[in-house]
C-alpha cells in the first residue's frame, strides 16, 4: 500500500485529470457551435446546405476518432506545417482539441436535429405563416425549443467526449490520463490493478455528475405539450 500512495508523489494524477477536464471543455464547446451550425444545415431549404451537412455527419461520425487525432498530429502539423501555437506543448494541446471538436461536432448536431424533430411542425408553419424567415423562425422558435429537447442526447455526447480525451495521447498530448496511466504501469507492473481502478474510479467521478446534471435538466426544462 505505502508504494502505491507513493505513486501520487511521483505522478501528477490530478493534473492529467486536468488536462483531459480541460481537453473535454474546449472541444464540447467548439463542438456544441459547429454541431449546431451543422444541424441548421441539415434543416435548411438550401439543398446544397442539406448536403453539406448531411456529408459532414456521415463523413466524421463514421471514421475512428484514433485516425483523426493522428492525422491532426502527424499531416497538420508535421507535413503541413500548420501550427496552433508556438508552444510545442500549446500546439499539441490545440491540435487534440480540434480534433475532438471536428468528431464531436456530427454527433453533437444529430443531438440538436432529434431536438428539432421534438418541435412540433405547425410553429415552424406558422412562423413563415407570419412572414419569419428561416433564419429568424430557427433563431427565436425552432432551435429553442430543440436545445431544450436536445439535453438527454448532448449529455450522451458529452459523456463520450469526456472519455474519448483519452485519445488525445495520440495527438502527442503527454501529460493526460492514458499516457501517465502507461508510464505508470511500464514502470510498476505489479501495481496494475491498483493503478487501472485509480484511473477508472477517477472517470467514475467525473461522467456521473454529467449524468445526472443532464438528466434533471432534461426533465426540468422539458417543453410541455
Amino acid at each position: 500500500m505505502e508504494g502505491f500512495t507513493a505513486l501520487f508523489e511521483q505522478y501528477d494524477v490530478v493534473g492529467a485529470f486536468w488536462v483531459n477536464i480541460q481537453l473535454a471543455f474546449w472541444a464540447a464547446l467548439w463542438s456544441l457551435i459547429l454541431g449546431t451550425v451543422l444541424a441548421l444545415m441539415r434543416i435548411s431549404p438550401i439543398p446544397s446546405l442539406q448536403w453539406f451537412g448531411t456529408a459532414y455527419v456521415n463523413i466524421f461520425r463514421n471514421t475512428p476518432l484514433t485516425i483523426i487525432m493522428v492525422f491532426g498530429s502527424l499531416a497538420l502539423w508535421s507535413q503541413l506545417n500548420v501550427s496552433l501555437s508556438s508552444d510545442f506543448t500549446t500546439n499539441f494541446f490545440r491540435l487534440a482539441v480540434l480534433s475532438l471538436t471536428v468528431y464531436h461536432a456530427a454527433f453533437f448536431c444529430e443531438a440538436i436535429r432529434s431536438g428539432v424533430n421534438t418541435v412540433p411542425l405547425g410553429q415552424a408553419e406558422a412562423a413563415r405563416a407570419i412572414g419569419l424567415g428561416f433564419l429568424p423562425a430557427a433563431r427565436i422558435i425552432i432551435m429553442p425549443q430543440a436545445f431544450r429537447g436536445a439535453i438527454a442526447p448532448m449529455g450522451n455526447v458529452l459523456i463520450a467526449l469526456v472519455k474519448n480525451t483519452t485519445v488525445a495521447a495520440t495527438a502527442g498530448v503527454a501529460v493526460e490520463t492514458s499516457s501517465t496511466m502507461k508510464t505508470m504501469i511500464e514502470f510498476y507492473p505489479n501495481l496494475m490493478t491498483q493503478i487501472f481502478l485509480t484511473f477508472a474510479i477517477g472517470y467514475v467521478i467525473i461522467v456521473i455528475p454529467i449524468g445526472l446534471l443532464t438528466t434533471w435538466a432534461s426533465k426540468k426544462l422539458a417543453v410541455a405539450r
